[in-house]
């Protein structure tokens, strides 16, 4: 019999989204920079690590708190939380993080433009969540 994974959470102030969101522009910023000089793995680890944190300023601006623990638990939490698009838009990037990271396989230049399109839609996403959720 396997046992069955917990989700937990950690929870945060809903004012803690918009450093999330700063660290995803950041993680984009460089996914982009890497792929215009053809760092394909790079470009892809990075818009990765741009739509996870885009995930958590989306959890953390609309109930406080963000996913905790495996990765791969990260869009369900967007989607028990009512965000079925933004889980969605992760459930694109997440499987990019193990060829990116750690398989020796170089990754194409197809997959890492499609990765950080798929960052920018999350953080775009993520940033009218944000402005809806939180007061200015």
């Amino acid at each position: 019999m396997t046992a069955r994974r917990v989700r937990t959470t950690r929870e945060l102030s809903p004012s803690q989204a918009p450093k999330y969101l700063s660290k995803a522009r950041e993680f984009l910023e460089a996914a982009q920079f890497s792929l215009d000089l053809g760092n394909n793995t790079a470009a892809t680890s990075n818009a990765v690590h741009a739509g996870m944190n885009a995930g958590d300023a989306i959890s953390c601006a609309l109930v406080g708190s963000v996913s905790k623990g495996e990765h791969a638990d990260a869009p369900q939490h967007l989607k028990t939380i009512g965000d079925t698009q933004g889980a969605r838009y992760l459930r694109q990037l997440l499987p990019l993080k193990t060829p990116a990271e750690y398989d020796p396989a170089p990754v194409s230049a197809a997959q890492a433009r499609k990765a950080v399109e798929a960052a920018k839609r999350l953080i775009e996403h993520a940033e009218q969540k944000l402005n809806a959720a939180l007061p200015r």
